[in-house]
């Protein structure tokens, strides 16, 4: 009779054991999707535990995604977040999406709507990408193009989205901003910067009060995807002398109403429907 023994099971790294859990190309994937949406930097043996992958499997796509500018370790800590070259990425995605779709119409029915000038905004480090704008008919304005960068600290969609950073990130994140005074409304403060984000967390709104430019204040509200997260802002702003913060806040339901139906078309587009 013939011994009958069990296949032995493929060595941790293997060719073998790639082809038993999926292509090199799908675990780098899930090793990105695992950290883009974890939203803070993510450790070795945590990665291997969450996707069940090796530890020389996770170690090696790590070090390859870190070679490729898509994923950034820490200093002095074997921890990886994203990179810069994802968050380029996740920039030209979102601007395809919004522009190319029904988001854009939005945007413009929106501006029609109120007589202001409004743009779609997503962080990109310390500074917030303008993904889509359209302009108000008003001579009066401040005219910027969609990929016009305005930092963070001192706009309402750069507030409202470093407010919905997860704390840790958040944190580190303000602590490498240089908060550079534009006005001598701007918060140039860390604590300070801290204190609106709470509240902007707890109103789901954010203001900026002549922050950037004199005579210019502004509203944003969430974007969210279908996890809940913010990943946009929709933000409107005026002259001082056609609007005043409390006419701001009369626009909040007609902006959250925007910015739900922009939610719904995003995942639309992305086949998240």
């Amino acid at each position: 009779m013939k011994n009958l023994r069990e296949p032995s099971k493929p060595r941790s790294g293997s060719p073998e054991d790639e082809r038993a859990h999926g292509s090199a190309l799908a675990k780098s994937m899930a090793v990105l999707d695992l950290v883009a949406a974890e939203g803070r930097p993510l450790g070795l043996v945590e990665v291997t535990e969450r996707l069940g992958l090796s530890k020389p499997t996770v170690h090696r796509i790590m070090r390859q995604l870190e070679d490729e500018g898509l994923l950034q370790r820490e200093p002095l800590r074997d921890r990886y977040g994203v990179g810069p070259r994802l968050c380029a990425l996740s920039v030209n995605a979102l601007a395809s999406a919004v522009q190319s779709g029904a988001v854009h119409a939005i945007l413009a029915e929106l501006v029609a709507k109120i007589g202001e000038t409004c743009n779609i905004g997503i962080l990109d480090r310390t500074q917030v990408v303008y993904v889509d704008r359209v302009e108000c008919d008003w001579p009066l304005r401040l005219q910027l193009s969609p990929n016009s960068r305005v930092p963070a600290h001192c706009t309402a969609n750069g507030k409202l989205l470093l407010a919905f950073l997860d704390g840790r990130t958040r944190e580190k994140l303000i602590a490498s901003l240089a908060l550079k005074r534009f006005t001598d409304n701007t918060i140039t403060d860390f604590g300070r910067l801290e204190e609106q984000c709470q509240a902007i967390r707890r109103d789901d709104y954010a203001i900026n009060d002549q922050e950037f430019h004199l005579g210019l204040i502004g509203l944003a509200v969430p974007i969210r995807d279908a996890e809940g997260r913010a990943i946009a802002g929709l933000a409107m702003h005026s002259p001082l002398p056609r609007l005043d913060i409390a006419g701001l806040r009369d626009h909040l339901p007609v902006l959250r109403e925007a910015a739900a139906r922009m939610e719904s078309a995003l995942k639309e587009d992305c086949g998240e429907g």
